[in-house]
């Protein structure tokens, strides 16, 4: 496939429509409904699971099977804690990040709907310069307008409410996108691309691809542990987030030199099997897309540690997207680098042959 731009209105229509959807972790089906919507016309079947997982299905019967993969999930915070003043504490769903929280509008989802809120912060004139305290979990709190804890349960909010952040998709100087959860409803999103295009382009692939699009992974990769018991891949390639270094307060030392703009990040880790990651590697390199590399220590950190694992050992590789102020409500990523992690899943499967193991040992 050539380097022309992969990305048209229809794209674009969608990634904007499932960003700004709320998925929170444990609360994915709704976006997952509109992913599959999308995605219909270039699968032959689905495949879904108890906790809300959904797989696109390719030639369904082959024995042979491929995962491409991302996960649809964002975090967020749940209600812990109803004051007799009618305020409201919480705790996270995931890694939601307390040092963001203050003056941010809040969607609190209720059974009767959208229940809107603001995370409180005291004024700055009433506050002790000289022991100035930042935010923490214990001090962040809601304020939904009610005089007491029986109006807020009365308006529908209780002990249980999932909380997102109202934040939209904007772009930012022609070539940013700029949202919260682009970590990584952009991974289901690219995956969903890749289906696109091999049906576009005609492609028939000698294999089985299960474009699978898993829950629940900001708290642990549960719905890739589940649902790689499911499919039972022979291969798996994995889409995430990195974090783009280049920006302050990042010490490259510990983190390493990835940046937006760059191409997409290609992982050395125990869980990335050698073979398959060479092969991508080679990939980019016959195909001329631009690609940066990264190191991680023991875990991807990733749902790939999950398909690695699963199963008696699956050959599962990362390719990530690098993305700027992770676990905020401003995530950035560049267009290129988007379009370049399709582009490169694509290739990379039109590389790999029905029934190969990847074995050091052949």
């Amino acid at each position: 496939m050539s380097a022309k731009k992969i990305l048209n209105k229809k794209s674009m229509d969608f990634l904007e429509k499932y960003l700004n959807n709320p998925s929170p972790t444990g609360y994915e089906w709704e976006g997952q409904k509109l992913w599959m919507d999308y995605i219909k016309p270039y699968v032959d079947t689905f495949i879904t699971d108890t906790y809300g997982t959904a797989v696109g299905v390719i030639n369904p019967d082959a024995k042979y099977k491929v995962v491409i993969e991302g996960h649809s999930d964002e975090i967020s915070w749940y209600v812990n804690y109803i004051t007799d003043n009618g305020l409201i504490y919480v705790i996270r769903n995931g890694g939601s990040d307390h040092q963001i929280a203050p003056s941010k509008w809040v969607d609190i989802h209720t059974k009767n709907g959208i229940v809107k809120g603001v995370f409180g912060w005291p004024a700055i004139h009433t506050r002790d310069s000289s022991k100035e305290e930042s935010p923490k979990l214990d001090n962040i709190f809601i304020d939904i307008g009610a005089k007491d804890k029986a109006e807020v349960e009365k308006i529908g909010v209780h002990v249980g409410c999932v909380i997102t952040y109202p934040d939209t998709f904007q772009i930012l100087n022609k070539d940013k996108f700029v949202c919260r959860a682009i970590d990584n409803r952009v991974g289901g999103f690219m995956i969903a691309e890749v289906a696109r295009l091999l049906k576009e382009n005609k492609k028939t692939l000698p294999f089985g691809l299960y474009i699978t699009n898993s829950v629940q992974e900001e708290i642990g990769l549960k719905g890739a542990e589940m649902i790689t018991q499911r499919i039972k891949p022979n291969v798996a390639i994995i889409t995430d987030v990195c974090h783009d270094t280049t920006t302050p307060m990042i010490e490259k030392k510990k983190q390493g030199h990835t940046e937006i703009g760059a191409g997409p990040v290609i992982s050395y880790a125990p869980a990335v099997q050698n073979k398959l990651r060479e092969r991508i590697i080679e990939t980019a390199e016959a195909s001329k897309i631009p690609f940066q590399r990264m190191a991680a220590s023991r875990y991807t950190g990733t749902d790939t540690d999950a398909f690695a694992y699963s199963n008696g050992g699956v050959a599962s590789a990362l390719i990530s997207l690098p993305l700027r102020y992770m676990h905020t409500t401003v995530e950035t990523v560049h267009k290129d680098d988007v379009e370049n992690v399709i582009r490169l899943i694509y290739e990379t499967l039109l590389n790999i042959k029905e029934g190969e193991t990847f074995s050091y040992f052949e």
